[in-house]
């Protein structure tokens, strides 16, 4: 009888441990995130790993099988993610200090590049963010500050994502974009000095388009003036009489109709003025 009992006994703990290591064995892959099977510190295989042309439900996600005790599991998120940068100073062109915050958004895309490059998530953020300032500040140490606020901006983002993505793929990150959210000069005497510089560049400007368009003018007037006189010059001599009979024509008209029937002239009755009239 004791030894019945005995046998009984070691027959719940068999399949005690065999539950047990049938449950250890299962492993539950979540669809927001893709799991890395670790053994003896390498990375064997992965579940439900990141893919952009395979829809969600198909990637591996759901109940998988490891060794117990041998392989370790370790989640990585499949999401979009955020990295917060902390509010930096930054040097612009035309040597004003900006407060710049800034935020990139990444995925990771290779969990087994992550896990033996960086470790962990958090890892992987302490790597990216001193990238992120240190980009951001030569990106933006090339431009002025109005560069911030025009079409330009968008180019400088362009020009950090895919810098910030370079690095990021080094250790099985894809960054999507990112974004400044504030881009402040200090408060005080250095803002009125930033806009009184930016007043006066663009006074500046318009003087010298000012002076180009008379410029421009000038040299059109010269050139309609020698167009005249050239003109003046061939009809007088086609037709030499015609020709003074116009321009005494033109004289009468600014002498006698300047002062509005006002004017008055002396002269002798065979002065050369009113030669016109005399029919010579």
């Amino acid at each position: 009888m004791t030894n019945l009992l005995q046998n009984y006994k070691a027959l719940g703990i068999a399949a005690a441990a065999l539950v047990v290591a049938l449950l250890s064995s299962v492993v539950i892959i979540p669809e927001t995130h893709q799991a890395v099977v670790v053994q003896a510190g390498k990375p064997v295989r992965v579940f439900n790993q990141f893919r952009p042309d395979v829809p969600y439900g198909q990637t591996g996600a759901g109940l998988q099988l490891r060794i117990p005790f041998l392989e370790q599991v370790q989640m990585i998120d499949r999401r979009v993610l955020d990295l917060d940068m902390e509010r930096t100073q930054v040097l612009s062109n035309d040597q004003q200090r900006l407060q710049v915050d800034a935020y990139a958004r990444y995925r990771i895309i290779d969990p087994v590049t992550l896990v033996e490059k960086a470790g962990t998530e958090r890892q992987l953020e302490a790597q990216l963010l001193p990238i992120l300032t240190s980009v951001l500040r030569q990106e933006l140490g090339r431009r002025p500050f109005s560069a911030l606020i025009n079409a330009e901006r968008g180019t400088a983002m362009a020009n950090i994502t895919a810098t910030l993505d370079r690095q990021a793929r080094n250790y099985g990150a894809q960054v999507l974009d990112v974004r400044i959210k504030a881009a402040d000069l200090p408060e005080g005497r250095p803002l009125d000095a930033a806009f009184t510089r930016m007043e006066t560049d663009r006074q500046e400007e318009a003087a010298t388009i000012r002076a180009a368009g008379q410029r421009d003018a000038q040299i059109i007037q010269a050139e309609a003036s020698a167009a005249a006189a050239s003109i003046y010059a061939e009809a007088y001599g086609k037709d030499p009489k015609f020709y003074d009979f116009y321009r005494a024509m033109q004289s009468y008209r600014q002498t006698f109709l300047a002062g509005e029937g006002q004017s008055t002239m002396v002269l002798s009755q065979d002065s050369e003025y009113f030669r016109q009239f005399k029919g010579e």
